[in-house]
């Protein structure tokens, strides 16, 4: 009975975070699809973080499971140590700057060398996640640059 009265709850009753409305993934997120991100001024349109390892663990480790709404991205930025993303699910693009957009599908496996000006995030109308694992720590930082213009994401 508590099942259905959660599951009740949870189709017919909005999730609230603060003043924003948090949606619940379209696209299988394995590890759960998190919180709204608190680094949401980095990207356009909402996401989700679940950290899975922390930079400051004894595993000198990284790694978070990212959701992007449809039509959600991340600024252009760079790593000093590069990334790795591995798409779990959804349909999303990552471009490197001067590069061709590329889609993502689930399997895909982005690897982006250090100081590699990129962004990634979600197609227009379909929901991404992947798993963003930050290389070579812990001296590895993000650099974050100028939002990804409309003109860009098309």
């Amino acid at each position: 009975m508590r099942v259905i009265l959660c599951l009740f709850i949870l189709l017919f009753f909005p999730i609230t975070v603060g003043a924003q409305e948090m949606k619940i993934a379209e696209t299988d997120t394995v590890f759960g699809q998190g919180e709204p991100n608190p680094y949401g001024k980095f990207f356009r349109g909402q996401t989700y973080l679940n950290m899975l390892v922390n930079k400051d663990d004894v595993w000198n480790s990284s790694i978070g499971n990212v959701t992007f709404e449809p039509g959600a991205r991340t600024n252009w930025h760079k790593h000093t140590g590069g990334q790795l993303l591995l798409v779990l699910d959804g349909e999303g693009r990552y471009q490197e700057r001067g590069g061709d957009i590329r889609v993502l599908k689930k399997g895909d496996v982005v690897k982006i060398a250090p100081e590699i000006e990129h962004w990634h995030g979600a197609a227009p109308d379909k929901w991404f996640t992947h798993i963003s694992v930050e290389t070579n720590l812990p001296d590895n930082k993000s650099i974050w640059l100028e939002p990804v213009s409309d003109e860009d994401y098309k």
